[in-house]
């Protein structure tokens, strides 16, 4: 069995997804439990709050720190999840419409006038939500001075809004506060988009979802082990109803630039094998959240219970299977080596 943390170094990639992001806990969890302590983190929305959580507490209170805010999170109406497919379907579809109807008072909460704005007698607005309780449980649950200390890297990604760029922000370069963290995850039109360093941002996910950019530029100078936790996958079955065509066309929306980056990171270490064959190797371990059959288009705000604890589960297994394969993997094999759960 291979030493992983000795034989590299170990950097961990969030994406973004919202009520989704429970699955990074337990991906997580399972980092945690392996002994693997990754020195640099990246994230995009739901990502960036993960890896702030992380970053922002010590090694024993992180998975707690995670299960706090889940906890938090989670909608604790009293409904179970039904174990029949289609009652589960309306169950978690409940509590997405609750979801959007109160909101989440760790998360967000209505805004005026919101989507009363659409009405010709009332003033412009910009969002739906408002996401200032998320600033408040971020305090709460983040320690920003460790945050910033140095210890482990921390990445979070943004989009400028007026001009579509993309904008990281790097605890080597800057302090990471709140309002940076806000900004990764501010999905328009949910939540409005903050203004920060004169810039008006909004969330990394519709341009780069899974923000694996910052890893591989400029090039790394050892052995990497990058894990990446992706919320949303490329592949599923056949959509056989209109919500599963757009829940269908949400994930592809959200997995399809993390796909490009992949390709593109092939075809540059294929070129870099045969320009310097003995150089610094990198293994991309990736694994993707992949919806159940219950999972309905809305599921971004699915906070049910049940939903929540699948999530986190699918990650423990997941990155269990993921660390497996590592594990048993060969040495050598290039010096770019891609697995996928």
């Amino acid at each position: 069995m291979h030493d992983i943390p000795r034989l590299r170094d170990v950097a961990l990639v969030l994406s973004g997804g919202n009520a989704l992001g429970a699955y990074h806990a337990g991906v997580f969890e399972v980092v945690e439990a392996r002994g693997l302590r990754p020195g640099w983190l990246v994230g995009a929305s739901m990502g960036a709050i993960t890896a702030a959580i992380i970053v922002g507490n010590p090694p024993e209170r992180r998975v707690a720190r995670l299960r706090e805010f889940w906890d938090e999170a989670t909608q604790h109406t009293g409904l179970s999840g039904e174990p029949m497919l289609k009652p589960r379907q309306y169950s978690n579809a409940l509590h997405a419409l609750l979801a959007l109807a109160w909101g989440r008072p760790a998360i967000f909460r209505h805004r005026l006038p919101g989507l009363w704005s659409a009405l010709p007698w009332m003033p412009n607005d910009v969002a739906l939500f408002d996401h200032a309780p998320l600033r408040a449980t971020l305090n709460r649950l983040v320690d920003f001075e460790r945050l910033n200390g140095g210890e482990t890297r921390l990445t979070v990604g943004a989009v400028d809004v007026t001009t579509g760029e993309e904008v990281f922000f790097d605890t080597q370069r800057q302090r990471v506060v709140p309002e940076h963290i806000l900004a990764s995850a501010a999905i328009l039109p949910a939540f409005p988009p903050v203004e920060v360093e004169g810039r008006l941002l909004c969330d990394a996910g519709y341009t780069n979802n899974l923000p694996l950019d910052p890893l591989f530029a400029p090039e790394p100078e050892r052995d990497l082990l990058c894990i990446a936790s992706d919320l949303f996958s490329l592949s599923a079955p056949r959509p056989q109803s209109l919500d599963a065509v757009l829940e269908r066309a949400n994930d592809l929306i959200f997995a399809s630039a993390g796909r490009r980056a992949i390709a593109g990171l092939a075809r540059e270490y294929a070129l870099r094998e045969r320009l310097e064959p003995d150089g610094p190797a990198v293994r991309l371990l990736h694994v993707t959240y992949k919806a159940g059959a219950d999972q309905l288009a809305a599921k971004s705000f699915d906070f049910s219970p049940s939903s929540i604890r699948d999530r986190w589960e699918a990650g423990r297994r997941d990155m269990t299977l993921g660390m497996e394969r590592l594990e048993r993997a060969p040495a050598g094999g290039g010096r770019f080596v891609y697995e996928s759960v």
